[in-house]
């Protein structure tokens, strides 16, 4: 029998990770079309440390609404326990993966014990892996996803007056910037899959990590500044992105594109213009759909989740100072103990 209550990490006011409080909650309420998972794992991702810390990455006029307190996290792997009656495709006992409401926000997210997941949001858990690399492949793999092979649905684009569009990538040459991180390493994978030649920019320490999932070439950043060193690329993909993306402008060949995954502060929309260069970007979007596609993927090994550490969910502060210090090898899980009731 499930108890009324649970344990989750909750925020009360922003700020470091150091808010991050390790607490017994109620259980949440399952609503129509959701799926009441038993968390085995949640991956952590910069969205949970831009909600901690109140959003102050982003323009005040675009920073959300947030009722404290909060549970953060969107990344989960677990086990089913109740399904809604309206609910059809999972059952009880089922392993599920996925990327719950994202980019909006709810009342049940991952950093807890149970969460109530939109069905829509569920994928079957790939059999072939564990629950900490299920939960470390959701959002940074969706989004390498709809930036590379298929958007994936209609929602008006908030960072741009244009849908984004995912280009070929079969025989060109496609730069990936921040190619160690979450979505750097799915991105290295999925375009060598798709037949691409991949220059992968990282630290040194990563060099042989990259090249084991597929990077074609390497390019320290520390001894050389990428945008010096590559030259008639046709597609970069900046997963580091901010302000400083538009140095990688002058790698591009003519009808080249940029897309950076974080593009806020970009300035050279101008210079890409004249330049004929497409800039894009996407808002990653939850996709149960898509994420059941990837599972075969993961299952067979096509494309692999790096995990750079685990915590348990109580340590979530822990995991959040871990991911400060930057130099990330794929995701940070936290994982969650069976409960003694």
């Amino acid at each position: 029998m499930i108890s009324k209550s649970m344990n989750a990490v909750r925020l009360h006011e922003f700020g470091g990770p150091e808010v991050l409080r390790y607490e017994e909650v109620q259980l949440p309420e399952l609503k129509s079309g959701e799926v009441l998972v038993r968390v085995q794992a949640a991956g952590v991702n910069p969205p949970d440390w831009y909600l901690r810390d109140g959003y102050k990455m982003l323009p005040p006029d675009w920073r959300p609404t947030m009722a404290l307190p909060v549970i953060p996290g969107s990344d989960i792997s677990g086990i089913v326990e109740a399904v809604a009656a309206d609910v059809q495709g999972f059952a009880i006992g089922d392993a599920v993966f996925g990327m719950l409401r994202f980019p909006s926000f709810g009342d049940s997210a991952a950093y807890a014990e149970y969460v109530a997941a939109p069905a829509s949001d569920l994928a079957i858990k790939p059999a072939g892996i564990d629950h900490v690399h299920a939960a470390g492949a959701p959002m940074a793999l969706l989004t390498a996803w709809q930036f590379l092979i298929e958007l994936g649905h209609d929602h008006p684009n908030p960072l741009q007056p244009h849908r984004h569009k995912p280009v070929p990538l079969k025989g060109k040459t496609v730069l990936i910037n921040g190619a160690a991180g979450g979505v750097g390493h799915f991105a290295v994978q999925l375009a060598k899959w798709k037949g691409a030649h991949v220059i992968a920019v990282a630290s040194a320490a990563h060099k042989s990590f990259l090249r084991d999932i597929g990077a074609d070439e390497f390019i320290d950043y520390n001894l050389t500044a990428p945008e010096n060193t590559a030259h008639d690329v046709d597609l970069v993909l900046d997963a580091v992105g901010g302000a400083s993306t538009g140095r990688f402008l002058k790698v591009l060949k003519p009808g080249g594109a940029l897309f950076p995954v974080f593009p806020l502060g970009f300035s050279g929309a101008d210079e890409a213009a004249k330049l004929g260069l497409t800039v894009s970007a996407t808002q990653v979007r939850s996709n149960g759909a898509q994420l059941a596609e990837l599972g075969y993927l993961l299952d067979a090994g096509t494309i692999r989740v790096a995990i750079d550490s685990t915590f348990a969910l109580a340590e979530a502060r822990l995991a959040h100072e871990r991911a400060a210090a930057g130099h990330i090898r794929g995701k940070i899980v936290l994982t969650v103990p069976e409960r003694n009731t």
